[in-house]
């Protein structure tokens, strides 16, 4: 018998499950054991089980160990070399975390980490004001439960701390042009917040905001009451008061230098590829459909029907409800971005994460739709869409261990360890929960009874392929792809005194910095470099790939092998003992 039958009468059970607010905590308390899943892993012990990744995350938190080791709090250093490309901001918060926790990966991870709880809550907080509890879940969800979030959210990246930013400042904008009662301080909230991005990345901290506020405030035609209500004058002291002392200390420090790099890294990364990062003017297209897959499936459909309503918009505020002109606004900050990094000759995967908590929001208020009409605009293409990358995606998972030993000489060459590889079971059950979650989350849409299940089965399918490759994948990539040559810069770290050398050989490793707690010499088999390197007086220690030995000058053939490890060779000017 059902425990439900002896615990409640009739008459009271019926008027439970028929509250209007029954449905309300059943969604409340199904998101929270989500969230607070996804919450702990993203925060959980293994966020430092995985070695530091080349090249940015070995970068950025090797940057803020030396920003620690030298108290030098202003110019960022890089293998003891100035690095200009980002400002400080996020280098300080990894530093603290280091001198909380130790120099390790958790503690280089955590603030990205806490970057993605802190805009979880503020994707609540805004949205709930706007749209009520359920549509503020909805949103949360989807922001969390995809491929990009979880991944960039646990890497030591500067996205996480300027999407925080961004999101604030566009959040606070829109709460403060609309709210009834004027509220200027989520104006200084929108303008601090820009000043914040800013000295995490640049002028793309200020530039993402705008993107979406400029042409909403033009098609709506409301620069009036922005200019009445925003104190733009005021607002440009105020990112300067937050960004500026840091730029200027650098210029007064590093004075020409400072400058060109800070050209290189902006409109320089926007004119010309930087690092081989380039790619076709459709390069977003698939990164969005995959990346923020299964709601990415919405997201076209939703962003064509509110801007083609663009009129209503231009013509005044009565001819379009406050939710409309929401969408509005969230449509035109997701497009914009698209384009704004389309336009960039620089591209990669993680540039059109900013535009994520928006197409979140715009995705859960179709969906809102979804569960009280019978047919919304747009379903039926974007269950084709939902069907077309599920499945794919899925099938493609499937035949990853096929595609790995095709390509096996060329990811051999990189990561020699990888050819004892086995990957066994885990892609074929990783795509068979693609595949199988997206047919049921189909079959779950096109039923009228079972329509308010489609969002809770795209969010189990999600956590289980979290699961899945988090507890599989990881360790097969730490143990043969990156875990090897990290392990012999730490034993070499541990056996080099202050004036000895660390010399890596091949492709440049900036993890190996981190590992080894000092300067790298990164070289090539024949460079020019090297013999002055090998006169130098001191110990000298070289990692080098096994197989690229025997490509040793001969200065070099009578070093010792400390060890061999993982395809991958320690080599020795002097015995440790």
């Amino acid at each position: 018998m059902d425990s439900s039958h002896t615990l409640f009468p009739s008459f009271l059970r019926s008027s439970i499950t028929q509250s209007p607010h029954f449905h309300l905590v059943c969604v409340l308390l199904l998101a929270a054991w989500l969230l607070g899943v996804e919450g702990g892993w993203l925060l959980g012990p293994d966020l430092g089980a995985l070695g530091l990744t080349d090249r940015d995350e070995g970068s950025n938190a090797e940057a803020a160990r030396e920003m620690l080791e030298t108290g030098d709090w202003i110019s960022p250093t890089l293998n003891y070399e100035p690095r200009y490309a980002k400002p400080a901001f996020v280098y300080w918060l990894i530093s603290g975390s280091y001198a909380l926790f130790g120099m390790n990966e958790f503690a280089a991870r955590l603030p990205s980490a806490l970057s993605g709880l802190c805009l979880l809550f503020l994707q609540y907080v805004f949205i709930r004001k706007w749209a009520g509890p359920t549509v503020a879940i909805f949103a949360s969800c989807m922001l969390l439960l995809n491929l990009e979030f979880l991944g960039i959210n646990r890497m030591v990246l500067t996205d996480p701390e300027l999407v925080v930013f961004t999101t604030l400042a566009g959040y606070s904008f829109w709460h403060a042009l609309h709210h009834e009662q004027t509220k200027r301080w989520l104006f200084a909230i929108f303008y601090l917040a820009m000043g914040c991005g800013m000295l995490v990345k640049g002028p793309v901290g200020i530039i993402i905001p705008l993107v979406g506020v400029i042409p909403y405030l033009t098609l709506t035609r409301q620069w009036g009451i922005f200019w009445q209500r925003g104190f733009p004058l005021v607002g440009i002291v105020l990112v300067a008061a937050v960004a500026a002392p840091w730029y200027v200390m650098m210029f007064q420090i590093h004075g020409d230098a400072y400058w060109a790099a800070a050209q290189a890294n902006t409109t320089g990364r926007f004119m010309n590829p930087m690092e081989g990062h380039g790619g076709t003017l459709l390069f977003y297209v698939p990164v969005l459909l995959v990346g923020f897959f299964p709601w990415s499936a919405f997201l076209f459909s939703v962003l064509y029907d509110t801007l083609k309503r663009w009129k209503a918009f231009w013509q005044g505020q009565g001819l379009a409800t406050q939710e409309q002109h929401l969408e509005c606004f969230l449509s035109l900050w997701v497009v914009g971005l698209l384009l704004f990094f389309t336009l960039s000759a620089t591209r990669l995967p993680h540039y059109i994460y900013p535009l994520f908590p928006a197409a979140a929001l715009l995705v859960a208020l179709w969906w809102k739709r979804f569960l009280r009409e019978d047919a919304p605009v747009g379903l039926i293409a974007s269950t084709r869409v939902l069907i077309a990358v599920g499945y794919l995606l899925g099938i493609a998972m499937m035949f990853v261990p096929a595609i790995f030993q095709l390509f096996m000489k060329q990811i051999a060459k990189e990561f020699p360890a990888a050819v004892n590889v086995d990957l066994a079971w885990l892609p074929s059950l990783v795509g068979l929960v693609m595949v199988v979650g997206t047919m049921l989350m189909r079959q779950c849409m096109q039923s009228d009874a079972k329509r308010h299940l489609a969002l809770w089965v795209g969010c189990g399918m999600m956590l289980i392929f979290t699961v899945l490759v988090a507890r599989g994948g990881l360790s097969i990539y730490q143990q043969y792809f990156i875990g090897p040559p990290q392990e012999l810069a730490v034993i070499a770290g541990y056996n080099l005194g202050p004036d000895d050398r660390l010399i890596q050989f091949g492709r440049k490793r900036p993890s190996l910095s981190f590992y080894a707690k000092r300067k790298v010499h990164f070289l090539g088999v024949n460079d020019e470099e090297l013999p002055q390197h090998l006169n130098a007086p001191g110990r000298k220690m070289a990692i080098i790939q096994t197989q690229l030995r025997g490509q040793l000058p001969e200065a070099m053939a009578q070093w010792t092998v400390v060890l061999d490890h993982g395809g991958f060779s320690l080599l020795t000017s002097e015995p440790l003992l």
